[in-house]
C-alpha cells in the first residue's frame, strides 16, 4: 500500500503521478476550449502538437529519474488530454482527495485508478456534487492549507473558475486542525493574461521560506497582504503580468533547495540560484500553451 504524506509544497519528493502527452488527441474546436489561453491558441494556429508536448514531459520525468522519485503515469485513454493530474486529485497528510471536476474532463481519473487502489480506502475521499475543487487551487504549507476560489456571484458562467466556496468549506470540515485560508482570484474567459485560473498561476512557495508571487491575480488586495505578511516582502518573488501569463509561479519543487523550472523564466531562475536553490531547467513552453505548466503536470503522492 502507498503510505501518503504531504504537508508542504518543497520537501523531499518520493513519489508523483506525472501527466502524458501521448495519445494526446485532436485540437480542440473553438468551443471545447476550456480556457482562455488554450483558446488563443486555437484561435491562432499555435496550438501544440502531441509531437513536441511528449519530449517536454520525457524531459521531466527524466528529472524526478536524476532524484531517485518514484513515478507513476497514466494509463493511455486514447484521443484524450491526460497532461494536467494535479486537476484530478491531491493529496493533503495522508488523505487522497478526488477532484470534482468538469464533467468532459472525468474519465482522466479512471486512468489512475490503479494508484488510488494502492491507498488505503479509509485515506480516499470523495467530495459530494456540490463541492468543487481542483488540486492546482490546493496548497500546502505546514500547519496552513491555502485554497484558491471565486467568490463572484457569477461563479456558473466562469468555466475558469474551478473550485467554489462549498470547496473550501469541504477542507475546512476534513481537516479541522490546518488553517484553511482562501484567496478570491481574479478570472477572465477571454484574456489569459488576466485570468489566474488556479492558485499556483499567481502564488507558490519555494523553499523554506520563500514565495512566487502575481499581486493582481487576487480580488482582494487583503489576501496578497496576508502572504506578504506571512513571508515577508523581502522572500517573494513578483512576477510581471506577462510572467504571469508564461506560468512563471507554476514550477515544481523537488526539494527545499531544487526546483524544476521553464528554461525560458530567465529573471526568475536568476533569482532562485541568488537564493541558493539547484534549478533544473527543462523546456516545458509547448505545454504552458494550455495554460498548464509544471505543478499542473504533477500529483505529489508522498514527499519527507
Amino acid at each position: 500500500m502507498l503510505k501518503l504524506n504531504i504537508k508542504n509544497e518543497t520537501s523531499r519528493l518520493r513519489a508523483v503521478v506525472l501527466g502524458i502527452a501521448n495519445s494526446n488527441g485532436p485540437t480542440p474546436t473553438v468551443n471545447e476550449a476550456y480556457d482562455p489561453k488554450s483558446l488563443e491558441h486555437i484561435l491562432a494556429g499555435t496550438y501544440p502538437k502531441e509531437a513536441y508536448m511528449i519530449p517536454e514531459m520525457e524531459a521531466f520525468n527524466s528529472v524526478f529519474e536524476k532524484y531517485g522519485v518514484t513515478v507513476f503515469r497514466p494509463e493511455i485513454i486514447a484521443n484524450y488530454n491526460q497532461i494536467f493530474v494535479r486537476d484530478i486529485g491531491f493529496v493533503i497528510d495522508d488523505v487522497f482527495i478526488k477532484s470534482n471536476i468538469l464533467p468532459d474532463r472525468a474519465h482522466e481519473v479512471e486512468a489512475i485508478q490503479y494508484v488510488i487502489d494502492q491507498i488505503e480506502p479509509s485515506k480516499v475521499a470523495i467530495p459530494p456534487e456540490e463541492v468543487h475543487i481542483e488540486g492546482g487551487d490546493v496548497m500546502l504549507w505546514n500547519d496552513y492549507i491555502f485554497i484558491g476560489t471565486y467568490k463572484g456571484s457569477d461563479y456558473r458562467d466562469y468555466i475558469t473558475a474551478r473550485t467554489n466556496i462549498q470547496g473550501v468549506q469541504y477542507i475546512k470540515d476534513l481537516f479541522p486542525n490546518k488553517i484553511v485560508k482562501e484567496f478570491d482570484l481574479i478570472k477572465s474567459k477571454i484574456e489569459a493574461r488576466d485570468n489566474a485560473l488556479h492558485l499556483d498561476c499567481c502564488f507558490q512557495p519555494v523553499g523554506e521560506n520563500k514565495g512566487i508571487i502575481y499581486k493582481r491575480g487576487f480580488r482582494e488586495e487583503a489576501d496578497y497582504l496576508f502572504l506578504v505578511q506571512l513571508f515577508g516582502e523581502e522572500n517573494l518573488f513578483h512576477i510581471t503580468r506577462k510572467e504571469m501569463y508564461h506560468m512563471n509561479s507554476n514550477v515544481f519543487s523537488i526539494d527545499a533547495n531544487v526546483v524544476v523550472s521553464e528554461k525560458k523564466f530567465t529573471r526568475l531562475n536568476k533569482w532562485l540560484r541568488k537564493n541558493g536553490f539547484i534549478v533544473e531547467e527543462i523546456p516545458y513552453s509547448e505545454i504552458a500553451k494550455q495554460e498548464g505548466l509544471l505543478r499542473c503536470s504533477t500529483l505529489p503522492l508522498i514527499r519527507g
